[in-house]
């Protein structure tokens, strides 16, 4: 065997257990906290609800958090909204759109309970995924005394 075969057989070979390497480091992706495998076709959401973000704007002490993924695949939206310190009870919560911060708009996904922790899962159309993803919904919880909307943040992409 000449020289020339030896080094290109050693390259061969070594060009193989790179990608045997590169391989078995992929199998081996980190979980996420559900222990499903992380992948691209999950994109997550986040929101921060307040009174000031209402329109028009309330005096309401509350708060609160959206955290929302969504699978590309399966084209289903899952949330979690979490809040305190509204004035009452919530009445209703929901997503609205299309709109940008300091607009309204109507009731895109209706939340089945309003209580906090608010669950929920919806299958997108495919008009509703695209304004998700251009930031145009936003999620808002009401309560007796401020009928139209207590706290509202919008659903940005992380």
């Amino acid at each position: 065997m000449t020289r020339s075969n030896s080094t290109l057989r050693a390259c061969l070979l070594a060009a193989a257990l790179g990608s045997a390497l590169v391989i078995s480091a992929c199998g081996s992706m980190p979980m996420s906290s559900s222990s499903a495998p992380m992948t691209m076709a999950t994109q997550t959401f986040r929101a921060t609800l307040s009174s000031a973000a209402e329109v028009p704007a309330n005096a309401s002490a509350g708060t609160g958090t959206l955290e929302a993924s969504f699978d590309k695949a399966s084209s289903v939206l899952k949330w979690k909204l979490t809040y305190s310190g509204l004035t009452g009870p919530a009445t209703m919560a929901h997503f609205h759109g299309p709109a940008m911060p300091g607009a309204n708009a109507g009731v895109v996904v209706p939340f089945p309970s309003a209580a906090s922790p608010a669950e929920g899962s919806t299958t997108l159309t495919p008009d509703q995924v695209t304004d998700l993803m251009a930031g145009k919904w936003y999620v808002n919880v009401h309560t007796a005394q401020n009928k139209g909307g207590e706290i509202r943040g919008q659903v940005l992409a992380n």
